[in-house]
This record gives C-alpha cells, sequence and structure tokens, in this order.
C-alpha cells in the first residue's frame, strides 16, 4: 500500500515538472516570437517576425523581415525603388491582401496579436494609411472627407460626435484655422499640401495607434514638405509614425530609428543618428552616400 502511494506521489511529481517545462518552453518560444532586434527598444508597439511577402508564386518582395517598431517615435523605411519599402508598410496594413495570389509567410504583431488573425476593418482602425499622393474622395466634403471611415464602415454618429471629430483631427494637422470657414467645400479645392494633411486628418479621425505614410510628401513643393515634416515631428507624442521616403535628408531631420532595405531584405535597422553617422553595413553606407539608389 505504502508503496502505491510512493509511486503515485512519484508519477504526480514527475507530471508537475513536465508541466513547469511545457510551459517554460511555450514562454521561451513566445518570447523568441516577439524578440526585437534593437536592444533600447523595451516594449515595442509592433513586432514584425520573419516576414516574407509574395505577389505570386515563389518570387516575393520582402524576405525574412525582422523588426520593433518603437512607441510614439518615427521610424523611417528608406532604400532604392524596388527594395521592398512600399511593401512592408502596405503588409502591415493588410493593404497587399487587395491584390490578386498574394501570399505571405512569417507573422506581425500588435502588442500580443497576430494582425493576419484580426479582422482587418478592425485592423485598419488601428493602424492607420496615408498614400503617396493626397488623395481625398473628390465627391466628399472636407467635414465628409474626415469621418468617410465612419461612414464606409457603417458607424452611426450623433451631429455633435461628427462636429467634434472633425475639429479636433482637423486642429491636429493644423487645418482647422485654414478650412473651419468651409468646411463643407470640396477637399479637391484645397492645395496639395492642405490635401495631405486632410487626409492625415481622416486617418487621425478613427483614432489609431500606429500611422503608416508611404512617401507623403514625395509630390509637394518644400515649404508644403516642411508643414508635413514639422506635424508629423508634433503627432508622435500621441502615435507611432512609420514612414517610407527616398529622401534620405527627411529621414535624417524627422526619423528616430531607420531602416535600409535592399532587395526585399532588410539589412540594417538602428537609431537614425547612428545609421548616419557609422552604418554598420556596407550597403547601407554606399546608398547614404549616394553611390547607388
Amino acid at each position: 500500500m505504502e508503496s502505491t502511494i510512493l509511486e503515485q506521489e512519484v508519477i504526480a511529481t514527475e507530471k508537475a515538472i513536465a508541466r513547469r517545462m511545457e510551459v517554460k518552453e511555450n514562454t521561451t518560444k513566445t518570447k523568441s516570437v516577439m524578440q526585437n532586434p534593437i536592444e533600447n527598444i523595451a516594449s515595442p508597439i509592433l513586432n514584425i517576425d520573419k516576414l516574407s511577402v509574395s505577389y505570386g508564386g515563389d518570387k516575393y518582395s520582402i524576405t525574412d523581415v525582422s523588426a520593433g517598431i518603437a512607441k510614439n517615435k518615427i521610424t523611417a523605411i528608406m532604400g532604392p525603388s524596388g527594395c521592398g519599402k512600399s511593401t512592408l508598410l502596405r503588409a502591415i496594413n493588410r493593404m497587399h491582401e487587395l491584390y490578386p495570389n498574394t501570399h505571405n509567410k512569417g507573422a506581425v504583431y500588435l502588442g500580443d496579436e497576430n494582425i493576419y488573425d484580426m479582422n482587418p476593418i478592425l485592423l485598419r482602425r488601428k493602424i492607420g494609411m496615408v498614400f503617396q499622393r493626397p488623395n481625398p474622395f473628390p465627391t466628399m466634403s472636407i467635414y465628409d472627407n474626415v469621418i468617410a471611415g465612419y461612414k464606409l464602415n457603417g458607424i452611426k454618429l450623433k451631429r455633435a460626435e461628427k462636429d467634434a471629430i472633425v475639429e479636433k483631427s482637423l486642429r491636429e494637422v493644423g487645418l482647422w484655422s485654414e478650412v473651419k470657414d468651409s468646411l463643407h467645400n470640396k477637399g479637391t479645392f484645397l492645395s496639395g499640401g492642405q490635401q495631405q494633411r486632410l487626409c492625415i486628418a481622416r486617418a487621425l479621425a478613427y483614432t489609431p495607434e500606429i500611422i503608416l505614410l508611404d512617401e507623403p510628401t514625395s509630390a509637394l513643393d518644400p515649404i508644403a514638405t516642411a508643414k508635413i515634416e514639422d506635424l508629423l515631428v508634433k503627432l508622435k507624442k500621441d502615435f507611432t509614425i512609420v514612414l517610407v521616403t527616398h529622401n534620405m535628408s527627411q529621414a535624417a531631420r524627422i526619423s528616430d530609428y531607420s531602416m535600409f532595405m535592399y532587395l526585399g531584405e532588410l539589412v540594417e535597422y538602428g537609431k537614425t543618428k547612428q545609421m548616419f553617422t557609422t552604418p554598420k553595413d556596407r550597403r547601407t553606407e554606399e546608398y547614404l552616400t549616394g553611390k547607388f539608389g
């Protein structure tokens, strides 16, 4: 009888040890998946884990990209044309899925949740997107452009709520004083820089955590570009910003962290000041010094 009790205790102990080992192994795997390649980003808001994206067949536009994105900072993505910058940005917003035959491998975590397991509409509410050319909806007024996300997704608001969202969003982009007396005019009558700020206000109105911008100043003149850059620096107090840019000077001026991509690979990622002064990879140095691009 005593032998049987002893055997049962041994078995129970072994099972308990096995359970603890299993929990430890799972925790280790989770930490490995969520590991961030930059040591000084303690709690990244977004983790990209071995992400690869193909627009058809076995040819991938980006391959095994891993990075942690710092909260309330500006991260610039640089590289020559066709290197995968925009593909990476669109994959974070799941815009690449709008193309036929697209498939991807790997994961992107917003907090602890893989974005590819999320409802796309909910995801795009948390991660807003602003494109290269200003694209206010041509048939909508300035007012309706700002709250377009709510309308298009069938979210009903009271008039007072709409008014508050429109004013707050336009104030955040420094556009309120310029358009408050013409809110019901078409957004397409604004200047290029104003239109781009309107598009940013449209993204902000949906209260995202992250704003993605794909070369937002490439179609603008230097004065409008400076206004957008000043705006982004102010917005990072409340939002995390990821910016694709061909303009290395722009990345140096406003970003906290920079990625350099080449041929679909993330070559180097670090603090912008460090990358521009002492790049670790020869290809990064050659790109920054104008030897190719």
